[in-house]
């Protein structure tokens, strides 16, 4: 053999050293990595809101169609609200009545019903001097047998009457510097409370004649239209609320203790290849069951498993309801923490 065909020999036998060497190495690693993840199966999950409005009428407006992306508070559909304003308009006019009575109540009585009433009391102070005077001079002749008896006793009489009419007089005026009963003013303010949570209820009840969005998400489905009679029992929209979305996976029993709520993890999706979805452990079930069918995992069909709800942030609508994903979690360095329920909305 000659020396250069030795030399192609010897580069050969080195080259195909360092390939097995690299290989080995990289089967290493990888098998390093796969141990260092625990892997999970599962589909994606979306939650979903049937919307209803909170009384019934005519649909008068439905402002998105289905598939539209809708905002926190934005209106979704409308009814005819002629009938919920007439009422808050009814509840109104009653309301502003009550409180007029409960002002007239705290006013008292006009200044001239008083002064009516101190010239009566001065009318019958008068009457009483007179029937005094009257009475002094009857019984002064009556002594002298100057006038009967009789006549005496007529005088007393009207002294007496006009006594008692000073005294009665005297209390009518002082029923009008009083003015009206705290009893009366406590019943008023009552009654104009009681009207009062009347038309905050009316009010209300014209408010819910729009149904608005209770959370950012996707109109799923359209179950009823313009025109239609809606009432609580019949929804009028399905919303999807697509963010955060999260995975329903399964973790056998031999490797419960290894997880916890907080953890993080990732999604990976056979639609988005080499990309990563960041993701954090939610709920996790207290009960085992069969693994489902529909987790294509030969390994696990047998084993019994514990639902786990893996949540992952979907600003862009990547991950579709049903997807089916796997979920790797990290073994080390990943402590549970706690995750706020905000934390895909920022």
């Amino acid at each position: 053999m000659s020396k250069s065909r030795i030399r192609v020999v010897v580069v050969l036998v080195v080259v195909l050293a360092l390939l097995g060497g690299a290989a080995g190495w990289w089967m290493h690693g990888r098998g390093n990595r796969s141990t260092d993840a625990l892997t999970l199966y599962g589909n994606i999950d979306i939650r979903t809101v049937d919307l209803a409005f909170n009384d019934s009428g005519r649909i008068e407006q439905i402002a998105f169609e289905e598939g539209s992306r809708v905002r926190k508070g934005e209106m979704l559909a409308r009814l005819d609200p002629v009938r919920f304003e007439a009422a808050a308009s009814q509840e109104q006019g009653v309301l502003d009545a009550q409180q007029q009575q409960l002002a007239l109540l705290l006013a008292g009585n006009w200044p001239q019903q008083i002064a009516g009433a101190r010239a009566v009391v001065a009318g019958a102070r008068a009457t009483l001097g007179n029937a005094q005077a009257s009475y002094d001079r009857q019984r002064v002749l009556a002594r002298t047998h100057m006038v009967s008896q009789q006549s005496a006793d007529d005088a007393l009489q009207a002294l007496k009457n006009a006594r008692a009419s000073l005294q009665s007089a005297q209390q009518a005026l002082s029923l009008q510097v009083a003015g009206s009963r705290k009893e009366q003013i406590a019943g008023a303010r009552a009654q104009v409370q009681a009207d009062q949570a009347a038309l905050a209820l009316a009010r209300r009840m014209l408010d819910d004649t729009v149904l608005r969005a209770p959370d950012d998400g996707v109109i799923q489905t359209r179950i009823l239209e313009v025109g239609d009679m809606a009432s609580p029992a019949t929804p009028v929209v399905t919303l999807a609320l697509n963010n955060p979305v999260w995975v329903r996976a399964y973790v056998p029993e031999t490797e419960l203790g290894k997880i916890a709520s907080g953890m993080r993890a990732e999604i990976i999706s056979d639609s988005f290849p080499g990309r990563h979805f960041s993701g954090w452990i939610g709920f996790i079930s207290p009960t085992a069951e069969f693994t489902p069918k529909s987790v294509q995992t030969t390994e696990l069909r047998a084993e019994l498993v514990y639902r786990v709800r893996v949540y992952a942030c979907n600003p862009q609508d990547k991950l579709r309801m049903g997807m089916p994903v796997t979920v790797q979690v990290p073994r080390s360095g990943n402590a549970a923490r706690v995750v706020p329920g905000d934390v895909c909305k920022n």
